[in-house]
């Protein structure tokens, strides 16, 4: 006995896998005919490093849409890093924020996820000002 399907209107067998198609119709799930799979991201930017040891902005670092951008910073170093984002080519550069508060500023040696990108003109940039020692960063995804 057919199992009826919801939105899409349409019958499966019993004990059958079925998804609704772009259009609305049902596909059977078969080894002919396998569930979809959707890549998650395009392949990984070429990551920004570097050792700096003097204030200055560094990038820019042009991510790969749909993936988390990592910050490494290390070193024996104090100061203040942020990473900023640009939408016009870094003639304006504005810092990251989460509900209205500040996001990807960094004080101290770091290992994380900063931001994930979804548009394709953001650059990213490392301002960077030390008061002493040298910081090594990596931007990477």
């Amino acid at each position: 006995m057919p199992t009826p399907i919801q939105n899409p209107t349409g019958y499966a067998i019993p004990r059958a896998i079925a998804y609704a198609d772009i259009d609305g119709s049902m596909l059977q799930v078969s080894t002919a005919a396998p569930l979809p799979v959707a890549v998650t991201g395009s392949a990984a930017a070429t990551p920004l490093t570097g050792t700096t040891a003097t204030t200055s902005v560094v990038g820019p670092y042009q991510p790969a849409i749909g993936r988390a951008i990592m910050l490494l910073l290390t070193g024996t170093w104090t100061g203040t890093v942020k990473v900023v984002r640009s939408v016009d080519g870094g003639t304006t550069k504005q810092p990251l924020t989460i509900n209205g508060n500040s996001w990807g500023q960094f004080t101290g040696n770091c290992c994380e996820a900063v931001w994930d990108e979804s548009e394709s003109a953001a650059r990213f940039y490392l301002d960077i000002t030390l008061a002493s020692g040298s910081v090594t960063y990596r931007v990477a995804q």
